[in-house]
């Protein structure tokens, strides 16, 4: 059995550890040992690429009622009761097909529904009452669609018939853990013969760019977002800046800004808190300056900030934070989980 001597030696060095200085036993943090290691996808990624399948299912169908005829497409044109006006035609690479009767009819840019009335107007002028016009895209042409950045599967796709974003999105796999917040729509030039005389002389022969709020998309389900593409287009979906977590937190590594303002405390909650041993009052902020290799260095103090006597610094992107360990804590703890055993009942140290 123990002695009463020995309990009081092992309280008396507990008591002397309490009150000895801390920055006698610090151990220094090397930021360069900081774990780089990608934290576990998110469950708002998750749900955004859950969000981009299912919505890639049913999203694009009511589009193809908007879907602008093409070289290379195939048409089938249908008159009610007027079988030899029937037919069944490709529209040639300059945007035009021939028709019984018509003639040789400008396409290219045209809607089905806006071929359809286009066809009955002018059959109605000479040649028929009131006909019944059908008009039905039976082959689409390959489109060239490229997705670049933070995709699980990024290239160049050819498909065919009207896309939409998401249904791009999907087909590129989803988002990556580190996509950022925002996907930029990039629409090369039209050809010269598809825009008028006043948008070439108000500049829309340069490449449109169309920025998409992916939160707004995916997550409040704003399908406006969700544009048609055309052949060309380019789908852009830039990573996101991280800021690092290490030292003495539950969960150390890189965690995405996605685009948005991340304090200290919040970095914190995103490394699932401090370890006991943690020495919070003189955590380090690593922040790059411009000049090579060359890092800031600020300080904080967690707990503080914590109890709202210190302002909760935003971090930037590339900070990298990290909370130093306390000997003495380290010590303390050992010791009590010793002395624990020892005297088989338990007791605090503080905060410990």
């Amino acid at each position: 059995m123990i002695s009463k001597r020995t309990i009081f030696f092992l309280l008396g060095i507990v008591f002397t550890l309490s009150c000895a200085s801390e920055s006698s036993l610090r151990k220094e943090v090397n930021p360069s040992t900081l774990p780089t290691k990608e934290v576990e996808s998110s469950k708002q990624v998750k749900a955004m690429n859950e969000r981009i399948l299912t919505s890639s299912l049913t999203s694009g169908r009511e589009l193809y009622r908007d879907y602008k005829i093409g070289p290379e497409d195939l048409i089938e044109i249908s008159v009610f009761e007027e079988e030899k006006l029937n037919k069944t035609v490709r529209v040639s690479s300059q945007g035009n097909i021939s028709l019984p009767l018509l003639g040789i009819l400008r396409v290219k840019g045209l809607t089905a529904n806006e071929l359809e009335r286009e066809i009955r107007e002018l059959l109605a002028e000479k040649y028929l009452q009131n006909p019944n016009v059908s008009v039905f895209v039976k082959e689409y042409r390959s489109q060239r669609i490229s997705v670049m950045g933070a995709a699980e599967k990024p290239g160049v796709f050819d498909v065919t018939g009207q896309k939409t974003v998401l249904e791009i999105l999907a087909v590129a796999g989803g988002l990556k853990e580190d996509a950022g917040p925002l996907l930029f729509l990039i629409r090369p030039p039209q050809p010269e013969d598809e825009v008028s005389r006043g948008e070439k002389d108000s500049g829309a022969m340069k490449p449109n760019t169309f920025v998409i709020d992916l939160e707004e998309l995916l997550v409040k389900g704003d399908l406006t977002l969700n544009l048609p593409l055309i052949h060309g287009d380019v789908i852009n979906i830039p990573i996101s800046g991280k800021i690092f977590v290490g030292g003495e937190v539950n969960k150390p590594g890189g965690f995405p800004l996605k685009g948005k303002k991340v304090t200290v405390s919040q970095a914190i909650a995103m490394a699932e808190g401090l370890k006991p041993e943690a020495k919070g009052g003189e955590t380090k902020i690593f922040r790059y300056s411009g000049k090579g290799n060359e890092r800031e260095i600020l300080s904080v103090d967690i707990y503080a900030i914590q109890k709202g006597q210190s302002e909760d610094p935003v971090l930037k992107e590339n900070d990298i934070l990290i909370v130093p360990k306390s000997g003495v804590k380290v010590l303390l703890i050992g010791l009590r989980d010793t002395i624990k055993g020892l005297i088989g009942f338990g007791f605090s140290l503080g905060a410990l």
